[in-house]
């Protein structure tokens, strides 16, 4: 027959006279283990699972593609989404835009049960069509049988943040309003 390796605890304990086994634990090694089979493809395709439930304007279908620890740092609010309920109150403000969105630069990683997909993408909001540009990082893991969001951090493009500020401290300066232009530099 076949080896298999694996690691394993015995706890024991003297009892009437004699060693008794009181815990035991035994495992397969954890890097012997097949890990769920992804491509950097797949990976990126992942995006298009996330942003479909988007574009169904439902905040539960969004989130309900996030794991169940799953962390979300969002654009737009400065607030640490680290539940369900937190992830889908940001989508249900969200979503009010009507967002779409699309990945303009991937770089795909794949791990043992994990990937990433880290890059720039945009949004375009159907109700005003105004575009948005961000950074973003998804972690995936692979949980109860599907690949869900670990981790999903998104920020504004900073050299594009930059120049509004600059063109708020030129605007403010030119009405006489150096003190506010002074703010928004900081």
């Amino acid at each position: 027959g076949d080896k298999v390796r694996g690691r394993y605890t015995f706890v024991y304990i003297y009892e009437n006279g004699q060693w008794m086994i009181s815990q035991h634990h035994s495992s397969l090694m954890p890097e012997e283990q097949a890990g769920e089979a992804i491509t950097e493809d797949q990976v990126k395709g992942l995006f298009k699972l996330w942003n479909d439930a988007l574009l169904t304007g439902d905040a539960d279908a969004v989130t309900e593609r996030y794991a169940k620890n799953a962390v979300l740092l969002p654009t737009v609010s400065d607030i640490p989404r680290t539940d369900y309920a937190l992830i889908k109150d940001y989508f249900v403000k969200f979503q009010a835009g009507d967002p779409s969105g699309e990945i303009l630069e991937s770089y795909a990683t794949v791990g043992h049960n994990w990937a990433s997909d880290v890059g720039i993408y945009e949004f375009t909001m159907a109700k005003d069509g105004s575009k948005v540009k961000g950074r973003y990082s998804f972690v995936y893991v692979w949980e109860d049988g599907a690949w869900m969001i670990s981790h999903h951090h998104s920020s504004q493009m900073p050299e594009e943040m930059a120049a509004k500020i600059e063109e708020a401290a030129s605007d403010a300066g030119a009405s006489g309003t150096s003190n506010n232009a002074r703010m928004l530099q900081i």
